[in-house]
């Protein structure tokens, strides 16, 4: 099973419980054409605020190259476009044909302009040379990879020295108060709505994916070791989303 929230998750091997590609493929094609509006719903319309803080942590200028993994239906995407201008480029990866297309569709009719590309794709081997991109954004996407340390690993291939990424995605907060919440929230609101719309197993899956996913300091360690430097974890919406921000690190050979 695999949970879909806010923006969309990649995997592209089998899962712990028996889940291939083709499998997960096909719920995220099916969820596609209610993923906006069912996203809307679900966060009262605060993912637009979050998704603006992950793209501003990467500090995107007018002519840079970004990319935006897990992309879904565009959102991260279109936000980074608009910052690097017309003189830049943001390829929007993900591994959904329908949410791809869906993407590409609302971009060219909202904002025909902006230097948007749509590449299907893999988060644990992106098809990109080292050192292309200025920076990087993903969605919701980190907690359900089969790899974590594979995915940030590539993430950081792909970067330019000193170039940085954020990384938006559920918390786990520390208060039980705010864990009691999030448990309601998820058991009460998500997954009932989920199951209106015939899509209660992909979204009763949030939970469990959350118990497994590293909290904040685990995802600075994680971060770290694949060469990122500085690394910080930002928790937002009262600890219940948090953004993982990290700068690559200049090798002793790139600084000389």
């Amino acid at each position: 099973m695999v949970l879909v929230l806010w923006d969309q998750p990649l995997i592209m091997t089998t899962d712990k419980i028996g889940y291939s590609a083709t499998d997960i493929q096909t719920i995220f094609n099916r969820i596609a054409p209610i993923y906006d509006q069912f996203n809307n719903w679900l966060s009262f319309g605060q993912h637009r605020i979050w998704k603006q803080m992950t793209v501003n942590w990467t500090e995107p200028k007018a002519g840079y190259s970004g990319l935006d993994i897990c992309c879904g239906s565009g959102d991260l995407s279109q936000l980074l476009a608009r910052r690097v201008g017309k003189t830049g480029t943001v390829i929007g990866l993900d591994f959904s044909q329908e949410l791809l297309a869906i993407a590409d569709k609302r971009a060219k009719q909202n904002y025909p302009s902006l230097p948007l590309k749509w590449v299907e794709g893999d988060a644990l081997n992106l098809p990109f040379e080292e050192n292309t991109f200025d920076c990087v954004t993903m969605g919701y996407g980190l907690r359900n990879v089969t790899d974590i340390p594979r995915c940030l690993q590539e993430i950081h291939r792909v970067l330019k020295p000193k170039a940085k990424m954020a990384i938006l995605d559920f918390h786990r907060p520390s208060q039980p108060w705010q864990q009691a919440f999030q448990e309601w929230y998820l058991d009460n609101l998500v997954v009932p709505l989920a199951q209106y719309y015939g899509l209660k197993d992909e979204y009763a899956y949030i939970m469990p994916s959350l118990e497994r996913f590293p909290i904040g300091t685990e995802q600075v360690t994680l971060g770290q070791k694949v060469g990122f430097n500085p690394v910080i974890h930002y928790p937002i919406a009262g600890g219940m989303m948090g953004v993982l921000v990290g700068t690559k690190t200049v090798s002793s050979e790139q600084s000389i």
